[in-house]
């Protein structure tokens, strides 16, 4: 083979590799900003498409009786939705088996000859996750607004959400000569398959640690000068990869081209976004982090934690879960109902 040949291979290889990370045209861009500053949004047309069926939600089901006796009157162990109508409860829990198990049917969360009974650790689980869903869409609005949530949020369709993420097992992962590598070379989708440490979550979605790396000085201040050590940053990098890919945008979505820590001159999303990230921090640690031992050994991690929520869990790639559609206006029960138990009866079925 003679010198001319190889480099020409050599050079269609190293076009192939810088190519490698790019994506094919046409891309839209969407000006959010002054002509010049690289304000934009970008978009591809072929991932939109691809993202239609996943985001287009189920029919609403016709609106229940508000009227006649309470559920928690009728049903045995109702201790969450007991103040509902018995047509808004049963409305409600048909929505469940449509947005979480339209495949196994009543039978994947309760004993089909006792409806009372909470043997199944996934109906233990389902009440819990109504009284986060309840919890999020009264005290969240700044962050969901009235679009609210309801189950299809985050499942779709699916016993378990799709977009989830547990602990790495850090005893299992390659080091280096010099040790741990801190998570980094390894591209996973948490941070879009880049180089940067692939756990984003446990830093800001379990802890309460702090995001903002960028100085305000010339100078670096040093770690004890409320500085930031590369490794701080590169963690931020990793979750701002998440972020993006999550939700489908670049970062001129939250963030001001000219100065990204400038909140004054940030795009609104931004403040939706901080409001967001306090949120899911919550949820993790109220509702389901307390859940783990309720869980079977085969539904956790590696570690032996629960599974987690993310940015993805809602997103799961649109700027606006399910392209902003407000679900939640269609079921009242998730919004306006009180998630306090009431007294029940003797007899009947519990849910």
């Amino acid at each position: 083979m003679n010198f001319k040949r190889l480099r020409g291979f050599a050079l269609l290889a190293l076009a192939g590799l810088v190519l490698s990370g790019c994506e094919r045209p046409p891309i839209d861009t969407v000006q959010v900003g002054f002509r010049g500053t690289g304000m934009e949004l970008v978009y591809n047309p072929r991932t939109l498409a691809d993202q239609q069926a996943l985001n287009t939600p189920p029919p609403a089901l016709p609106e229940a009786d508000k009227s006649g006796p309470r559920a928690g009157a009728v049903y045995k162990n109702v201790k969450v939705l007991g103040n509902l109508s018995v047509g808004e409860f049963n409305r409600l829990m048909v929505g469940y088996t449509q947005w979480i198990a339209p495949e196994q049917g009543c039978g994947y969360c309760h004993n089909l000859n006792n409806f009372a009974d909470d043997s199944l650790y996934t109906k233990v689980v389902a009440r819990r996750m109504t009284e986060m869903t309840l919890h999020l869409n009264a005290t969240w609005k700044n962050h969901v607004a009235e679009t609210g949530v309801t189950c299809h949020t985050c499942h779709r369709g699916q016993p378990v959400p799709g977009k989830i993420w547990f602990k790495p097992d850090e005893s299992k992962l390659a080091k280096g000569l010099l040790g741990q590598r801190n998570g980094q070379n390894a591209p996973a989708p948490s941070v879009a398959y880049s180089s940067l440490p692939n756990d984003p979550f446990s830093a800001y979605l379990l802890k309460d640690n702090r995001i903002r790396q960028i100085s305000q000085t010339a100078l670096p201040q040093g770690i004890n000068g409320n500085g930031s050590s590369t490794q701080a940053t590169e963690a931020t990098y990793g979750f701002m990869m998440h972020m993006s890919d999550s939700l489908g945008v670049n970062c001129a979505f939250c963030h001001n081209s000219r100065n990204f820590s400038n909140w004054q001159e940030s795009p609104p999303q931004r403040a939706v976004a901080w409001h967001g990230i306090r949120m899911v921090r919550e949820l993790n640690n109220e509702f389901i982090e307390p859940l783990t031992k309720t869980f079977p050994a085969n539904r956790l991690g590696p570690t032996g934690d629960v599974a987690k929520i993310n940015c993805a869990t809602c997103h799961q790639g649109a700027y606006k879960p399910l392209w902003g559609e407000q679900m939640a206006k269609n079921w009242p029960e998730l919004r306006g109902a009180s998630s306090r138990p009431i007294k029940t009866a003797a007899g009947g079925s519990g849910r």
